[in-house]
């Protein structure tokens, strides 16, 4: 879907720049500008179409709806179930995130959809099959969903609503504004577009930075990390294998697609499968670039919180499938 924009990285950095391929930095760099353009992108065209949602269906309503009426959990499935639909790495997953919360949806619901979509995706589900068969890929597709579902109950649960930034409170209460003033004056759709390209505007300008300083980590780290660096801490006959591995998965930045060859040579090597999949969750479910990105729209409390709870759900996974496989 966005190979068009790996051409353009590739042809500034290698034919503009005149740069090699396969040096680190020039691979950061190329990283860099690719992850950048991509994020922006969904970052405008979420935000301005759930500005065009929001002007027509009013946040209130959607937050009493699902206040009101009991899902029993269905909520948090549907959530997960979209996030295996999006092929998302998860700092591209964090504009989806933005755009729900601005549209109403429960935090824990967003917390669902935000940890399944780079777990689970219909690239990682062909390479997972090619690689482990389809036992394996069932289990493991149906295990991330259910980290998603479960993950986002808990944090429901924990009512974290007043950790989110004092930033995010007020792009709520701009699009509340917003939604008022359109039901008022019941404008035309090419008057409400003007309100919705400004905020647009305005939420871009607020978390850009974010997004730049976050995506640099990314690639800096990109490449940077060998890959066999890891494999003396995971082996099968240390107890602490699954939390050590997914722990120090976490500095690492790749989607499922970039990490499933590293996981079936972790296997190949003799690495139990359950601590070989929490490596992969942890690599692609969290990492340091996606928290500079949600510091724009969450505390550091409510951060850590999301890591600790889904890092302790992914641990679980892990020796879960070391007891069964």
């Amino acid at each position: 879907m966005f190979n068009w924009i790996q051409n353009i990285a590739d042809w500034f950095v290698y034919d503009v720049l005149n740069l090699e391929k396969e040096q680190h930095l020039v691979e950061a760099l190329n990283f860099f500008i690719y992850d950048t353009v991509k994020i922006l992108i969904l970052l405008f065209v979420v935000i301005f179409f759930m500005g065009i949602v929001n002007s027509y269906f009013p946040i209130d309503k959607v937050k009493n709806y699902l206040s009101r009426n009991k899902l029993y959990g269905l909520e948090y499935l549907m959530a997960s179930l979209f996030g295996v639909v999006t092929p998302f790495c998860s700092c591209s997953s964090v504009p989806l995130f933005i755009g729900f919360v601005r549209g109403g949806i429960p935090l824990g619901v967003t917390f669902a959809f935000l940890i399944t979509s780079p777990l689970v995706n219909e690239v990682a589900i062909g390479l997972f099959v090619g690689l482990f068969g389809f036992k394996m890929t069932i289990i493991y597709v149906l295990s991330g969903i259910l980290l998603g579902t479960i993950s986002g109950v808990i944090l429901q649960k924990l009512k974290l609503e007043p950790f989110l930034t004092p930033w995010v409170k007020e792009v709520l209460a701009n699009a509340q504004r917003e939604q008022d003033k359109f039901e008022a004056e019941q404008l035309s759709f090419s008057q409400r577009l003007p309100i919705i390209w400004a905020e647009v505007i305005k939420i871009l300008k607020g978390i850009i930075p974010f997004v730049i300083i976050g995506i640099a980590i990314g690639g800096l780290m990109h490449g940077y990390i060998p890959e066999g660096f890891f494999e003396q801490y995971m082996a099968k006959d240390n107890l602490f294998a699954v939390p050590i591995a997914t722990i120090l998965a976490v500095p690492m930045y790749a989607n499922a697609s970039g990490i499933l060859p590293v996981v079936q040579v972790l296997v190949a090597k003799g690495i139990p499968i359950g601590t070989a999949i929490a490596f992969m969750m942890g690599v692609v479910g969290l990492s340091l670039p996606e928290a500079m990105l949600l510091k724009k729209v969450m505390s550091l409390k409510l951060i850590a919180i999301f890591f600790g709870v889904v890092t302790l759900c992914i641990i679980i996974s892990g020796y879960f499938f070391n007891l069964i496989l």
